[in-house]
């Protein structure tokens, strides 16, 4: 029979301990214990940091905001500090940033109650001012009214006409952006389409979303548009807001703007992405769109509802999902009849195929595996017409690919721009 001096959970909750809170302050607890509290000492160690952050079923960084939560909801201000600071000084693999303790705070003021999250703040801004220097975070002055929803982002309207309104979200990271990425939509659809994509990239990158003309909340002027109309309104929004060259990620309607976006406008186009999208259509297809028109300016929109879903999603997604596939019915169906013709124009009339050549930014295309309106062979033609393209064909993904598959489209997505 052997015995073993060593306390095996004591020793592993030591180690939690220091992963989670750190050795300075470890060493600080470890040795100001006594014959009074050493019990005490022995009892957390092996109850609280073995026995629960032992367990593998959290990630230490989940835990670490579960923390947070609860002892902003007991008034437990001596432990929100030890776990704040450790959260911002901790591991890489378990830090929290104070963009994520912010969103801890802002959660807790309606859970715990105003007065705690503010007190909460209170204690994490002492905390920032005394470590922000050792993580790179400066507590930059800002006014509350310029305060804007880091899920929704600054919404504005360009001077310029037809007004086009538009979402800016700052990156997260509180950083200069790393790129400045532009995210363009379909035809029927509106800037909200993207709120998942717009969020991933805003975390290091300044994202732009807006809509086209005669859709969502833009002007939409009554007359036939172009492809180059849809395009200079793009260049007339990023000289107004001041972007400098972008990365363009169009889907459909949104891919063909950023053809002739790059066409017309190269200095303005830092690399590409074209989801879903062609750069024309065969005469039998450019039929089809005159019949589209005729039929809305006749009957509305509501007559073509149902077959422009069953374009946009396959059926599977269609009976999985039928929520988000009436949520885009009821923006398609509440688009302005006027300047839903007048796109319908323009994307019907898209002929980019024998310039593509003279696209010289980098280019990212994507296809849907089951895509009608914009077949995989589509694809091809943009992939091989513009110099050093890449395709990426998505499987069990219809039109709107960004909606069916959002993790495949935000990986290709980010690797694209990662690779830049």
């Amino acid at each position: 029979m052997s015995f073993d001096p060593l306390d095996h959970d004591f020793e592993r909750g030591l180690q939690n301990r220091r992963n989670v809170l750190g050795d300075a302050w470890v060493d600080r607890s470890l040795d100001k214990a006594t014959g009074f509290n050493a019990d005490f000492q022995n009892f957390i160690t092996r109850y609280a940091w073995n026995e629960i952050w032992g367990r593998p079923g959290l990630e230490h960084k989940t835990r670490r905001a579960i923390v947070l939560s609860i002892t902003i909801a007991l008034g437990r201000w001596e432990e929100f500090e030890l776990h704040v600071r450790a959260a911002l000084l901790g591991d890489e693999g378990s830090r929290l940033t104070p963009d994520e303790i912010k969103e801890i705070l802002m959660q807790s003021a309606i859970y715990a109650g105003v007065p705690a999250a503010n007190t909460a703040f209170t204690h994490t801004l002492a905390i920032l001012r005394e470590v922000g220097g050792q993580i790179g975070y400066e507590l930059a002055p800002a006014a509350p009214v310029d305060a804007a929803h880091t899920g929704i982002g600054r919404e504005g309207r360009t001077a310029s006409a037809p007004a086009l309104h538009y979402s800016v979200r700052e990156p997260r990271s509180g950083k200069a952006p790393r790129h400045t990425v532009v995210l363009s939509h379909a035809l029927g659809c509106d800037l909200t389409m993207w709120d998942a994509l717009a969020n991933a990239l805003a975390i290091d990158c300044r994202v732009i979303a807006y809509d086209h003309r005669g859709h969502g909340s833009s002007d939409a002027p009554d007359a036939p548009y172009s492809m180059a109309d849809l395009a200079d309104d793009a260049a007339r929004l990023l000289r107004e807001l001041d972007t400098g060259p972008v990365v363009w990620v169009g889907l459909s309607m949104g891919g063909m703007v950023g053809q002739e976006l790059a066409l017309r406008h190269p200095s303005l186009v830092r690399a590409l992405v074209l989801a879903n999208t062609t750069s024309g259509y065969p005469e039998a297809a450019r039929a089809v769109w005159e019949q589209r028109i005729a039929t809305v300016r006749e009957q509305g929109i509501e007559a073509i509802a149902d077959a422009v879903m069953g374009r946009y999603f396959h059926d599977a997604f269609r009976a999985e999902k039928a929520g988000t596939v009436a949520r885009f019915r009821r923006r398609l169906t509440g688009t302005d009849p006027t300047g839903y013709v007048g796109c319908c124009n323009a994307v019907g009339q898209v002929d980019t195929t024998g310039r593509l050549g003279q696209i010289k930014a980098p280019a990212l295309v994507i296809a849907g595996e089951l895509d009608q309106g914009t077949p995989v062979a589509m694809a091809h033609t943009l992939a091989d017409g513009i110099p050093d393209a890449r395709l990426v064909v998505l499987p069990d993904a219809s039109h709107l690919s960004a909606i069916e598959q959002p993790a495949a489209f935000q990986q290709a997505v980010i690797g694209f721009i990662d690779g830049l």
